[in-house]
């Protein structure tokens, strides 16, 4: 399984249903950076995806994106196989 990172705040609701999807598909452990706690986090968050919005979703080294962008990946077949190590 291919770790993953998501970048968080504390009180979101997009954060906590892509947390719940891809703990649906197996996933044990996510990498939770917080970018409401870190400013710094925040800024390197934007430098990396090019995005202000949280989640922001790392499987290996794909960006994902946000949660819709998961939901996306995972209505077309494509999440499973990421998660397992296939290109997305």
């Amino acid at each position: 399984m291919q770790p993953v990172t998501m970048y968080t705040t504390a009180v979101c609701p997009y954060c906590i249903r892509a947390k719940q999807i891809l703990k649906s598909k197996g996933v044990e452990a996510i990498e939770e950076i917080r970018v409401d706690a870190d400013p710094a986090a925040r800024t390197a968050m934007m430098e990396r995806t090019g995005r202000r919005t949280v989640p922001q979703i790392y499987v290996g080294d794909t960006h994902v994106g946000g949660c819709d962008d998961l939901m996306e990946l995972e209505s077309r077949g494509g999440l499973v196989p990421l998660l397992h190590g296939a290109s997305a």
